[in-house]
């Protein structure tokens, strides 16, 4: 069968950081040219200085449209926003014009997503604090993307080895994390996730919901969440056509989907989910942000300024962040969740 290769921006992230490495380094393995058509969205200078110091065999084919790249291995095509003075660059370090230059890269990638010029979207790691000092008024992506992708409360997903975690709850306390775990939010989120995976192309869609307390609390014994929050609100999606179970241990439902059991885990909380992930293969856990009007996929790791600019960085995050968008920007439905 023949592979629709569909382009992937790639946005190349603070440029202090490890991302213009790691971004050379992926596009310097002939496989993802058989996948997809890479583009890259930064600063020509600054790819072109990755290339030296990393040692890889590209060119850069500066270009003002997608339409216009080859997409050939060996060549990078690239949209030049020309925002980084070389002058001044200092790699490694915490800079307003990076941060500023970082969400450039992002929002222009978006929009070329939002006027379907790009398939999806391979993002590279920015920096809180060079966003911060440039004067950009969003933290991270995840605000960036909902803000310019007009969606609110977009739906995190990871992905490694085959194994999907979704997640009830991010970034708050545990304690508020607990307070949050009501039968209507894991109702609603049993079925955001199957849209999710519909959009995906994901045919098959059995869905475990994790539990909170030891041994799913023991019917009560060890705590009432599941008994009177998770089980109801499993059971409340089932009545809605989800093929969803739990609530199951904690401590057996990631093995368990890793091994084919289930299609994807709701998570309850960050860190349940996160160590889940990272412990099954750190660098190959990939995030996928789902609910936007394209596809997102971001590895999952910072811009590492202490390794900067060494030629030390890893790839195969990066590399399995495009790849992993590769595949399912194929099959991805735009349709609103």
């Amino acid at each position: 069968m023949t592979t629709v290769r569909e382009i992937i921006a790639i946005p190349m992230g603070d440029a202090a950081g490890i991302g213009p490495e790691i971004t050379v380094k992926s596009l310097a393995k002939q496989e993802l040219y058989d996948l997809c058509k890479p583009l890259v969205v930064g600063d020509a200078n600054i790819i072109r200085k990755a290339i030296e110091v990393t040692g890889v065999n590209l060119n850069v084919n500066v270009i003002n449209a997608p339409a216009e790249g080859t997409y050939e291995f060996g060549t990078i095509d690239m949209l030049d926003l020309a925002n980084i003075d070389m002058a001044t660059f200092e790699p490694g370090q915490v800079s307003g014009t990076n941060g500023k230059a970082s969400f450039e890269y992002i929002k222009r990638s978006v929009e070329l997503a939002m006027a379907d010029e790009v398939k999806a979207l391979a993002t590279t790691p920015i920096n809180k604090e060079s966003l911060k000092a440039g004067n950009v008024p969003y933290i991270g992506h995840t605000e960036m993307l909902e803000d310019l992708g007009e969606t609110p409360d977009p739906l995190t997903m990871f992905q490694v080895k085959g194994m999907r975690i979704f997640f009830l709850t991010r970034h708050v306390s545990l304690a508020e994390a607990i307070s949050q775990m009501t039968k209507e939010r894991v109702h609603d989120y049993l079925i955001r996730c199957d849209k999710a995976l519909q959009r995906l192309g994901v045919e098959n869609r059995k869905f475990a919901v994790a539990g909170l307390n030891p041994h799913s609390g023991e019917g009560g014994l060890f705590g009432n969440e599941e008994v009177e929050q998770i089980k109801p609100g499993i059971e409340a999606a089932k009545a809605d056509g989800i093929d969803a179970y739990g609530p199951v241990p904690a401590d057996s439902v990631f093995f368990q989907a890793l091994n084919g059991k289930y299609d994807a885990v709701l998570s309850l909380y960050h860190d349940q989910g996160h160590i889940a992930a990272k412990m099954t293969d750190f660098h190959r856990t990939i995030s996928i942000t789902n609910g936007l009007p394209f596809l997102r996929t971001s590895v999952d790791h910072g811009t590492a300024f202490d390794i900067a600019w060494k030629n030390i960085a890893s790839e195969v995050s990066m590399y399995e962040c495009i790849k992993l968008a590769a595949e399912y920007a194929p099959k991805f439905t735009r349709d609103s969740l």
